[in-house]
């Protein structure tokens, strides 16, 4: 008996390991579906559609501080983008790397309709609701990170903003770069 509670305690004590683990998989996979996401809806939008930015107020001398501004960058486009993007969660599958059991999160509806390859890849409403409620969590929290990164053309936003400045990603230096 001593045996068998010895053997239980270290069963245990692996548990929350194991599940901190799965947490940290869902919240670096879905803070890297979110920025894939939100740049290919930057990506979207004409290049020559601008925003008035500034104050609307008139000056002394009759003038306004009003500039032009492209609107797929615009922190007003950012913020309604933010607000629906993780909605897109539902088109994610969950796939499980054999050799070390990590999770990532992949697109299983193409942007442009092209038949995707899904072998491997689990599809549900728990994993896409998780997805979705882990992308909204990182999308209320680090909104202002988000919106820094994306105005400006920030280059590899996703290792930026899920690695370096949030630690979302602090075990995904091997996550292969992929492109939607």
């Amino acid at each position: 008996i001593p045996a068998l509670l010895g053997l239980a305690l270290a069963l245990a004590s692996l548990l929350p390991t194991a599940g901190a683990r799965r947490s940290q998989d869902l919240h670096c996979g879905a803070c890297r579906a979110l920025v894939d996401e939100l740049e290919w809806e930057i990506a979207q939008v004409d290049p020559r559609k601008t925003i008035q930015m500034g104050s609307f107020r008139i000056n002394p001398d009759g003038s306004q501080s009003v500039v032009e501004v492209p609107y797929a960058r615009s922190e007003a486009h950012l913020t309604e983008l933010l607000e629906r993007v993780c909605k897109k969660m539902k088109e994610y599958g969950e796939k499980v790397d054999p050799s070390t059991h990590r999770k990532s999160y992949v697109r299983v509806i193409s942007h442009d309709g092209t038949k995707m390859d899904l072998s491997g890849v689990k599809f549900d409403g728990d994993v896409t609701s998780s997805l979705k409620f882990a992308c909204e969590s990182i999308a209320e929290e680090y909104e202002d990170e988000l919106i820094e990164f994306l105005s400006h053309e920030a280059e590899n936003v996703k290792d930026r903003l899920c690695s370096k400045r949030t630690d979302l990603c602090d075990h995904a230096l091997h996550i292969p770069h992929d492109e939607l």
